[in-house]
Parts: structure tokens; C-alpha cells; sequence
């Protein structure tokens, strides 16, 4: 195998401000060892609970995917953060450094919720596990779990953290799809609208090469552009969420069905319904439409 393998190009670069929200698409974006800059940097959380919420509890917070947020200007490595701008399903914006930022998202939510900061020791959140066969390997069908996340799922098993302590993302913090899976899926499913957006990924990788490719690259390292390199962990094991409702894609519970279908993954011993990659940076830089992406 020669040093360098290409394997396609940068075709889409997201960053999503607020957890669960929306985010923006970005032409460029710089990464460091925490990922995208500015990525997950916020949660709403829930005064009364202590838990974070999320989309992956659509019944308890089925606006969340309806909100967007953005920052007002680019955020750099190693600088405070700029302010974001968020954009509720109503109409209303409100800036995260707003001293009503608190007051106008709870009378939005209609709870008593906090834009948080940073996540304490992790944090915990509700998930939905849908009534679906070969979704989860524990076997909760039809009922809300409760999940922590973060670096709390790390040191309860007295391993590593894969995320900063105080960051919002689920386990890793940069995540990976290909053009390939999407086209797999589609064809596989033609019943079925398999569009990136559904899936919240960092970095959508343009392949010509067919199937699930990704799945092949667990292990490996990527290179992107001229410095970027991240180290590929693991297949990302997917939720409730590719199956909501959001913008101009309707809910289909059938995005699920065919993960578990087409590409159940071994994840640490267990199966799980899978799309795309969890990644972690081992060179920092700035990632630009484009980039050629290659194995190394």
C-alpha cells in the first residue's frame, strides 16, 4: 500500500453551536484538540432535572431541531469564544451572552432551562429508544433511558476521555461520513431521503468508491488538507435522531430501520445500528471545502 491513499474530498464542513440545535454550514474551519472550534460549545439545561437536552428525547424537547444557531463571527483556537446567535422555531433570536438569554429560552421551552457553558464531570440526558428490532443490543424498545454522556461515560468505566472535560459532544469530538453510505443507503432504500443534514456530522467526505466505506477506516488516520490528521475510533453508533423531522426533511422512522438492516457494527462487543465515524485530532489546522482527504 503506497503512504498515501486518497480516498476523496471535503465536500460539506458543519458546526453545530448549541447541542441539538441547527448549526452552520462553513466553507473552512479550524480544528483543534477538542475538534471543530466552537462544536457542541453550548447545551440548554433543564433547572429542574440537571440534564441537558436533547433531540434524542423527541417527546420531551421536539423544538430543539427546529432552532438554529450560529456564531456572529468565526471562533479561533486558544480565543473566548465570540457570541452565537440563536434563532428559535418562533421567530425570536437572542444572543448566548444576552442577559435574558436564560429568560427568553425558557419562555420559549416552556420549562425553567439555562443556556449552559460547560458540562459538569459530563453530563446526563434522556434518550428515546424507539420499538424498533436490532436498534439496541440491551433491549430497551418504546421507552426513555437515561444516558450520560461526555467525559462522565468515559470515567465511569475508568477510561480515558476521548472529549474535554466540560464539552458537550456525545463521545468523540469530530465526526466523519461519506458520500459512499449515503449513496448505499439511498440505494439500498430508495424509499427513503438519506440527505447528510439528517446525520449532524462535522466533515461529509466526497468517495467514489461504493458501500460503506468508512467503516473500513476505524483504526487508521485520515488526512485532510495540508496539516489536518485525525485518528479514526470507532463506527458511530446511531439514535432516534437521523429519523426527526427537520427543515425540509420529513420524520421517517425508516432511516433507522434500514441502519439496522444494512450496517449493524460491532461497537465495543455490542451491534449497533451505525453511520459514519467517530475521529479524534492528531494534527490541528484548518479544514477547507475541498481538501483532499487521504489515508495515511
Amino acid at each position: 500500500m503506497n503512504a498515501s491513499e486518497p480516498v476523496g474530498t471535503v465536500q460539506a464542513l458543519w458546526r453545530f453551536p448549541v447541542k441539538s440545535m441547527l448549526g452552520e454550514e462553513l466553507d473552512a474551519s479550524d480544528l483543534s484538540e477538542g475538534g471543530v472550534v466552537g462544536d457542541r460549545a453550548y447545551a440548554i439545561r433543564d433547572r429542574e432535572t440537571g440534564k441537558v437536552a436533547s433531540a434524542k428525547h423527541p417527546k420531551l424537547w421536539p423544538d430543539l431541531l427546529a432552532c438554529r444557531a450560529a456564531f456572529v463571527e468565526p471562533p479561533r483556537p486558544g480565543d473566548e469564544l465570540p457570541p452565537a446567535r440563536i434563532e428559535l422555531a418562533d421567530g425570536t433570536s437572542v444572543l448566548s451572552d444576552a442577559a435574558d438569554v436564560d429568560a427568553v429560552l425558557s419562555g420559549f421551552f416552556g420549562r425553567d432551562v439555562e443556556l449552559a457553558r460547560a458540562a459538569q464531570n459530563g453530563y446526563t440526558i434522556d434518550q428515546y429508544h424507539p420499538d424498533e428490532e436490532n436498534y439496541d443490543p440491551d433491549g430497551h424498545r418504546d421507552e426513555v433511558v437515561e444516558a450520560q454522556l461526555g467525559a462522565a461515560f468515559f470515567n465511569e468505566r475508568g477510561l480515558p476521555s476521548a472529549v474535554p472535560e466540560g464539552s458537550f459532544f456525545d463521545l468523540f469530538p469530530v465526526s466523519v461520513l461519506t458520500t459512499s453510505s449515503l449513496d448505499q443507503l439511498g440505494e439500498l432504500e430508495p424509499q427513503s431521503r438519506f440527505d447528510a443534514r439528517r446525520f449532524r456530522m462535522n466533515v461529509i467526505v466526497d468517495t467514489p468508491a461504493d458501500g460503506f466505506v468508512e467503516n473500513e477506516w476505524v483504526g487508521r488516520k485520515l488526512a485532510i488538507g495540508d496539516d489536518v490528521q485525525l485518528g479514526v475510533s470507532l463506527p458511530d453508533p446511531r439514535c432516534v435522531m437521523p429519523s426527526l423531522a427537520q427543515q425540509d426533511l420529513a420524520r421517517d422512522p425508516k432511516i433507522l430501520k434500514a441502519l439496522a438492516r444494512h450496517n449493524r457494527i460491532d461497537v465495543a462487543g455490542a451491534l449497533y445500528p451505525c453511520a459514519g465515524v467517530y475521529a479524534v485530532a492528531e494534527a490541528t489546522g484548518t479544514i477547507r471545502m475541498g481538501d483532499r482527504v487521504s489515508l495515511v
